[in-house]
């Protein structure tokens, strides 16, 4: 949760169930980045993605918000800075 891609995806999730290529779009984001994040967020337990079939057979992956409650203390984020993962945007840093 400390990355800001991250935080972007869930804010953009709560409106609603969205295509991986236009939440990519809305957030001005590529692709490979998104699903790398994405994946964070699905094995935190935080989006849901279904993979789908269109009529002409195209397989189209949509996310969506999973219900979650975030419980935050002030030692939490405190304990976050001093080890440095709430200061680093590097987007191909592993969390």
């Amino acid at each position: 949760m400390a990355n800001p891609h991250r935080l972007r995806i869930i804010a953009e999730l709560r409106r609603g169930r969205v295509h991986v290529s236009e939440l990519a779009r809305r957030l001005e984001m590529s692709r490979p980045l998104l699903y790398m994040h994405l994946d964070k967020l699905e094995k935190a337990g935080f989006v849901v993605g279904q993979l789908e079939l269109s009529d002409d057979g195209k397989a189209m992956k949509y996310y969506e918000l999973a219900p979650f409650e975030l419980r935050l203390t002030a030692d939490e984020i405190a304990t976050a800075l001093e080890t440095g993962e709430a200061s680093s945007t590097d987007d191909s840093e592993e969390r």
